[in-house]
């Protein structure tokens, strides 16, 4: 708690996530306490959100620099699907197989990265396209018939070996989590990429490759998509329809987090902190009614919600900024996108992530690969 002039400030702008996730665990503690407030909870809700979560850490980094991803879904699909069929139908052993479905990741980020950078196509018309374009390789690979799974046992102890109760998976989703982490907040690379989605024209003219980078991020994309799917088939078999359920909960979880820690801006444990505070409310209301629909209509609201509340915050500081009086701008300065005036993150003022991708002007001078 800060006391910021004559008005407390209890953070509600940073941390309205921990604060709704206290309140899910008071009301549902006190409605169902003998179900609710247990390890075994904990535990499952841990465990059964670390697919989602490592979705939702594969699209901020993109969302970063102002490129959508749509295809995550079916990428992770076709990976889980793969790595099954590699070791059930084919005979290959585990870590081949494995390293096959990433390495189908990383090249389907690779061609999202060429069509949206070099052909100049909108990302989000380019990654939906790709979505399209996967699914139909699932089911060219697949036969359209569920692959079976394989019955090595260290394929089901790769993410269901228990530490301190929970199921490894949940520690992989914390590692990758750190590496984004880092990656995005402590190298020079995530500062480029933060400047290329806050304002793709002003980090071109200071010499930030902006395209470099673009395309960077969505192979990163691809590649924790594709080892959402592996781990997904090692915890739950190979499905044929798991992925794309799954989208909109990562973007809900991403444009969520994007209001919490850091508002304004897409973060890595803002998108965690998202991911476990939607799947609390949604496992404490199902405990209550045992309806169905609860995931998606909470993963809608919560899109529509975060979306409009970061909408607000950026219309309200434009609004506190005082008018200064014209000068002569530079060339630099009247470019498109540098009046925006919205919070990190936005660009020409609009919220975070909702412009086009950037253009792919990977010949600018330094700044990128």
């Amino acid at each position: 708690m800060r006391i910021s002039g004559k008005r407390l400030n209890f953070g509600f702008d940073r941390f309205s996530g921990l604060y709704l996730w206290g309140l899910f665990i008071l009301i549902f503690g006190i409605w169902e306490p003998r179900l609710f407030l247990t390890l075994g909870t904990v535990h499952s809700i841990a465990s059964e959100q670390a697919v989602a979560a490592l979705l939702g850490l594969a699209v901020v980094v993109p969302l970063a620099t102002g490129a959508f991803d749509l295809s995550i879904g079916a990428t992770a699909n076709l990976s889980a699907v793969l790595v099954a069929l590699l070791q059930s139908q084919q005979h290959w052993s585990m870590w081949p197989a494995i390293a096959v479905a990433l390495l189908i990741g990383v090249i389907i980020g690779a061609v999202n990265g060429f069509i949206i950078v070099r052909l100049q196509v909108n990302a989000f018309i380019a990654t939906l396209g790709m979505a399209t374009i996967v699914g139909a390789v699932e089911t060219i690979v697949s036969g359209n018939s569920q692959p079976q799974p394989p019955t090595s046992s260290a394929w089901a102890r790769l993410t269901q070996y228990q530490i301190f109760g929970f199921q490894a998976l949940f520690f992989y989703v914390i590692i990758i989590a750190l590496i984004s982490w880092w990656f995005l907040e402590r190298t020079p690379a995530g500062r480029y990429m933060y400047a290329t989605g806050g304002n793709g024209v002003a980090a071109r003219l200071s010499g930030v490759r902006v395209g470099g980078w673009t395309w960077l991020s969505l192979i990163f994309s691809g590649t924790v998509a594709g080892l959402a799917g592996v781990l997904f088939s090692s915890q739950s078999g190979p499905s044929l329809t798991f992925g794309p359920a799954l989208l909109l909960p990562a973007y809900a979880a991403a444009f969520l987090g994007s209001t919490q820690l850091r508002p304004g801006r897409f973060n890595v444990w803002g998108t965690v902190l998202a991911v476990y505070v939607l799947a609390t409310g949604v496992f404490g209301v199902q405990l209550i009614t045992s309806v169905q629909w609860l995931n998606d209509m909470f993963n809608g609201v919560a899109l529509i919600v975060a979306v409009s509340f970061a909408v607000w915050r950026q219309r309200r500081a434009r609004a506190d900024v005082t008018p200064a009086q014209p000068v002569e701008s530079s060339p630099a300065e009247s470019g498109p996108g540098a009046a925006g005036g919205g919070p990190p993150g936005s660009a020409n003022g609009q919220s975070p992530g909702l412009r086009s991708s950037p253009a792919g002007d990977s010949a600018a001078p330094g700044g990128g690969p």
